[in-house]
């Protein structure tokens, strides 16, 4: 396989190493407690695997950490990509997820109630 991992298993990968921020959120977001959406965590969908992820509202929650000031034109270029296929970003800083939890699950729920856009091409 040359040493190449799956996005599947690279997903299964990063659920085993959340960070604190991303435990935080999934412990609202899983088994429908913070709405009756339903959501997944480090889910592939193209050549990315994103935090969370709403099938029903095609929303992706992302939690960035400090890692993403130094890499902002790549969430650019994803995020264009994502946009392009469909879905909708909501980016998240893991300080507000970890020290304003009610601001972040207030984000979430607004960008839940606009409406999703026509599917792009399938990721």
């Amino acid at each position: 396989m040359g040493g190449r991992v799956n996005k599947k298993d690279f997903a299964r990968q990063l659920r085993g190493r959340s960070t604190d921020a991303e435990r935080v959120l999934w412990y609202h977001l899983r088994s429908r407690r913070f709405t009756w959406y339903k959501f997944r965590r480090q889910v592939p969908i193209g050549k990315y695997v994103v935090d969370f992820f709403c099938c029903g509202s095609r929303l992706i929650v992302e939690v960035d950490g400090n890692q993403h000031a130094v890499q902002a034109e790549y969430d650019r270029n994803r995020d264009g990509w994502l946009d392009q296929a469909g879905y909708r970003v909501l980016r998240l800083p893991d300080n507000v997820v970890l020290k304003q939890l009610e601001v972040a699950l207030e984000a979430i729920w607004r960008a839940l109630q606009q409406p999703a856009g026509p599917p792009g091409k399938r990721a």
